[in-house]
């Protein structure tokens, strides 16, 4: 993309210059000039009454778009097992792929994966499978040459990826290498009924402001998605579809890093991603130790230990339990939040949970807007008691 201006019609008066965020434009002899300050936002464009300002993509950048066609989904797997959020992908990518009246396609690197077939029950006509001992571990130089080539050949219209780890560490390498846009962290996805191009929400401004991106020029349109922001749907045992191996010609292939081990974080009774019940804290537990009160009602119920933010910058528990935007997001079938107000950023990983259980003191805190049960309530009554009660009929 690149921006000009049309000397012969800048009468310089200056109405782009306040419009402009950046601070990239000035006034020099009575024209507007554009400085290295400049992000091809297009403020300054909108702002411009004579039609003065052009942005434009150079020829040589503009893609044949009709040539791409499919929505692909890269299906992560850890230790030979897909992770949920591929079926997650793969079911929201059913939806996209059919506004867009075109298939759906599922990429997946490793060895001796299991549940590849799930990936056509869930939704997906194509899964290109790439099964090699080089594959099992997350190499990333490999993996972004292996996309990228893959890609190349089939040229997809969309590309989803889990904002995991290793989604947010290797998927904008390929989109560099794609010279394309990416958005990260997506919570909403859908399909634009007049252009067709594939609206990307994420929340920005520390979650106060939802923003909605789209990749107009370039392709594939490239998004990541935080795990379970959707949820997966049911599968169809009877659906067709293809499992295509692809070689994988590892002589061509090097990789600058090498994994020496995965350390999983042993304080984890239960993993939070995967829990169907999460019993989380806030600051309003006021000190570290009285996060034990929440882990006696967790262990009765066989729950994960969660926390908002707070008590995780205050060092009272692990990084590992945050959930949030900037930690963890989660959709358990039961999420009980004790002590949490409920800010905006809290409420982003975990809203989507089926049913919540909110106990604060504050009969205005915003937690109790999303909660299906609201306890207003001392937590370091309500726990106890409700800790003792179900102790009791366990027995």
């Amino acid at each position: 993309m690149t921006i000009q201006i049309d000397i012969g019609r800048c009468v310089g008066c200056g109405s782009c210059i306040p419009a402009c965020p950046f601070d990239a434009l000035q006034i020099v002899n009575n024209k507007a000039q554009v400085n290295d300050n400049c992000t091809l936002c297009g403020a300054c464009k909108d702002a411009c009454d004579y039609d003065a300002i052009i942005i434009e993509a150079p020829k040589e950048l503009e893609t044949p778009q009709d040539s791409f066609r499919g929505v692909w989904v890269f299906a992560e797997q850890r230790d030979g097992r897909l992770k949920s959020v591929a079926y997650e992908l793969v079911s929201k990518g059913r939806e996209l792929a059919d506004d867009l009246h075109t298939e759906l396609c599922a990429v997946c690197f490793g060895h001796r994966v299991e549940g590849v077939q799930q990936l056509i029950e869930y939704g997906a006509d194509k899964v290109y499978l790439l099964d090699d001992p080089a594959l099992a571990d997350h190499q990333e130089d490999v993996y972004v040459g292996q996309l990228v080539r893959l890609i190349r050949e089939h040229k997809p219209e969309i590309l989803l990826a889990g904002a995991t780890s290793l989604g947010r560490s290797f998927i904008p390498r390929v989109a560099a290498a794609l010279e394309t846009g990416l958005t990260a962290d997506c919570t909403g996805l859908e399909i634009d009924r007049e252009s067709g191009l594939l609206l990307q929400t994420r929340p920005t401004f520390g979650g106060n402001i939802m923003a909605t991106i789209t990749c107009p020029v370039r392709r594939p349109q490239m998004s990541t998605v935080r795990p379970h922001v959707f949820k997966r749907g049911t599968p169809n045992a009877e659906r067709k579809g293809k499992v295509i191996r692809v070689n994988f010609d590892r002589e061509s292939i090097t990789s600058r890093t090498r994994l020496l081990s995965f350390v999983e974080e042993l304080t984890d009774k239960v993993k939070l991603e995967d829990a169907d019940i999460i019993v989380a804290g806030g600051r309003g537990l006021g000190k570290p130790e009285n996060f034990q009160i929440l882990q006696e009602l967790a262990d009765v119920l066989g729950a994960a230990l969660g926390s908002s933010r707070p008590p995780v910058d205050d060092g009272w528990i692990p990084y590992s339990h945050q959930i949030g935007q900037t930690g963890k997001t989660v959709c358990p079938k039961l999420y009980i939040a004790c002590g949490i107000s409920g800010a905006v950023q809290h409420l982003a990983g975990m809203q989507t949970s089926e049913v919540i259980v909110a106990i604060n003191e504050d009969p205005n805190a915003p937690i109790f807007e999303v909660a299906t049960y609201a306890i207003v309530g001392d937590l370091f009554k309500v726990v106890p008691m409700l800790t003792a009660r179900l102790r009791d009929a366990r027995r």
